[in-house]
């Protein structure tokens, strides 16, 4: 069993630093005295975002623990769909919930920001759902066959990885970053990402 165990731990590595989003928000303070209508918005989009950056937390560490010693390659396929599929869902959740937000109010070119945000996270969200479908169609019982498509799969989400934390920095931006690290919910994941940063 041991062709796939290096692969599998290549994809848990893979996945290292992919936190949802708001790694900007750490240890950033705001100056200024607010704007209502801002903070409202802030206050829409940073409360979706714990239980997703939980989801996505969750299915990262699904992946980690499957990729251990051993463990047979139909265990791995099975763990590691399941994880793809619930960060698909997670990153569709959040570009609805920027969607629904809508245009952060009072920001130049705030459409633009907005959409683009909203583009690349439904994009985030096909591509981990292509993911799901590279995994179920892998041959589990051909070990070095499954280890070569775990080696793609670990490639395309070191790229997702990183893709991830940049989807929302242009949205991220100057006011909005002020009033989304004011928001609890925001401090919460900011916490959360940072502490992952320095345990991973």
């Amino acid at each position: 069993m041991e062709g796939a165990d290096p692969v599998n731990k290549k994809l848990a590595a893979a996945l290292s630093g992919s936190a949802v989003l708001v790694l900007a928000l750490s240890g950033c303070s705001s100056s200024d005295d607010g704007n209502k209508e801002l903070d409202a918005w802030a206050k829409q989009v940073c409360d979706a975002l714990p239980a997703q950056d939980a989801k996505v937390d969750a299915a990262n560490a699904a992946i980690k623990s499957a990729a251990t010693d051993n463990n047979a390659p139909v265990n791995v396929q099975k763990t590691d769909s399941q994880a793809f599929q619930d960060m698909s869902d997670a990153y569709k959740a959040l570009a609805q919930a920027i969607q629904k937000a809508g245009t952060p109010p009072g920001v130049d070119g705030g459409e633009k920001k907005k959409q683009d945000a909203v583009t690349a996270l439904n994009g985030l969200s096909t591509s981990y759902a292509g993911l799901k479908k590279q995994v179920d169609a892998l041959d589990t019982k051909d070990q070095g066959k499954f280890a070569d498509g775990l080696q793609d799969i670990a490639t395309e989400l070191g790229k997702l990885s990183k893709s991830g934390n940049t989807a929302l920095k242009n949205l991220e931006e100057g006011d909005v970053k002020s009033a989304m690290a004011q928001q609890d919910s925001c401090k919460k994941v900011a916490a959360s990402s940072s502490a992952r940063a320095t345990t991973s």
